[in-house]
């Protein structure tokens, strides 16, 4: 008995084997593990734990710390938890502008109350520019949403 390819016509022919492959599932697949990586990636950022061995190279320097400078609601500077006045402000800003390694300064936060006049705050605003510090950050909290 032989093997047949497929059935066999009335006049005795066999027919062709189909050579084509269905792809169709095979992107229905692909597609479906596309967006599962898509969707797991970002999650996968945590990293594996692992011991690090030891080195006698120094770390890279970090950022510097940023400074705080706050104005309360009687208008009193404070840099970083030291009450400064008005007139020395300016040197003790051309003191933390000189003691940084980095361009444009350190990291400046400054918080003023939300009570004090316009003037004031443009006024310390405006000694942090003439020490050249220019990277200075508004602080300000989350606005609650109003019923």
């Amino acid at each position: 008995m032989g093997m047949s390819t497929g059935p066999v016509s009335g006049r005795g022919r066999r027919r062709a084997p189909m050579a084509e492959i269905n792809v169709t599932p095979f992107v229905d697949v692909m597609l479906v593990l596309l967006i599962i990586f898509m969707v797991t990636a970002p999650l996968l950022t945590s990293g594996v734990e692992v011991n690090l061995p030891e080195s006698k190279a120094e770390a890279l320097q970090q950022e510097q710390d940023p400074v705080s400078i706050s104005i309360d609601p009687s208008g009193a500077i404070f840099v970083n938890d030291d009450q400064v006045d008005g007139t020395s402000l300016g040197a003790r800003l051309q003191q933390i502008a000189a003691a940084s390694t980095e361009a444009g300064g350190p990291r400046i936060y400054l918080r003023a109350d939300q009570g004090l006049d316009y003037g004031r705050v443009m006024a310390v605003m405006g000694e942090l520019h003439a020490a050249g510090l220019r990277r200075v950050a508004l602080v300000s909290t989350a606005a609650q949403e109003r019923r």
